[in-house]
C-alpha cells in the first residue's frame, strides 16, 4: 500500500535555516564566527527553544555567561529572519502541487513557537498544513517517538499512510520507528522520485 499523507519537516526542507547567514555579517573572521557558534550560542542552546525556552529567558542566561558577546547573543534572536533567507529550492512548488491535488498535508517540526509564528507570517504556506506539530508548543522534540504519535493522534491518521520528510536522517529513522514510511531529504528532485515512487503527484 502506497503513501497517501504527506507530512513535512520545516527547517532545510521548505524554508532555509542557518546562523551563519547572520553571523559571517556579523563575525567575518571564519574562525572567531566558529567559536562564538560553536562555544557560546550553539546548536544545543538553540534546541533549547525548540523545547520550549522563551528566546528572552535564553538571551538573558547567555548573556549572564558572556557579557561581552551581549550584542552578539541578542541578534541571535532580533536578527533571526536573517538566518532564514528564504525557501528552500524546489520545494514549495512540490508542496503546492500536491495540496492542488488534494493529498493531506501535515507538518511536524522542531522549532521555537515564538520564531514559527513569524516565520507563518513570513512564508504563508507554513499556514495552510492541516495540522502542525510545533516542538516548543509540545515540549517534545523530533525524533522522540511521541512527537510522531503526537500528530497521528491528534489527527486520527495511520503511520503506515504517512510519508515524512526531513533532512535529518535521526529524524527520518525516529519516523520509521512509529511505523511512518520516511524519505531522507537532500534536494528537490530527490523528494519528487520519492513521491513518484508512493504513487504520488511531483
Amino acid at each position: 500500500m502506497a503513501a497517501s499523507v504527506v507530512v513535512f519537516d520545516v527547517g532545510n526542507v521548505l524554508i532555509e535555516w542557518d546562523p551563519e547567514h547572520l553571523y559571517r555579517k556579523l563575525i567575518p573572521d571564519a574562525a572567531a564566527r566558529a567559536d562564538f557558534l560553536s562555544r557560546i550560542c550553539t546548536m544545543d542552546w538553540n534546541l533549547e527553544q525548540d523545547r520550549g525556552r522563551r528566546w528572552a529567558e535564553a538571551v538573558a542566561e547567555r548573556t549572564a555567561l558572556f557579557p561581552d558577546q551581549a550584542d552578539l547573543i541578542a541578534a541571535y534572536s532580533d536578527r533571526w529572519h536573517e538566518m532564514v533567507p528564504g525557501e528552500v529550492p524546489g520545494t514549495v512548488a512540490i508542496l503546492e502541487g500536491l495540496r492542488a491535488a488534494g493529498v493531506p498535508l501535515y507538518a511536524i517540526t522542531n522549532f521555537s513557537s515564538e520564531k514559527f509564528a513569524e516565520e507563518q507570517a513570513r512564508f504563508p504556506f507554513l499556514a495552510r498544513f492541516i495540522d502542525v506539530v510545533v516542538s516548543a508548543e509540545e515540549r517534545l522534540l523530533k525524533p522522540d517517538p511521541a512527537i510522531y504519535r503526537r500528530l497521528l493522534d491528534r489527527n486520527g491518521l495511520a503511520a503506515a499512510d504517512c510519508l515524512f520528510i526531513d533532512d535529518s536522517e535521526k529524524n527520518v529513522t525516529g519516523a520509521r520507528a512509529v511505523g511512518m514510511r520516511a524519505h531522507h531529504f537532500r534536494d528537490a528532485a530527490g523528494l519528487a522520485a520519492a513521491l513518484r515512487a508512493e504513487g504520488l503527484p511531483a
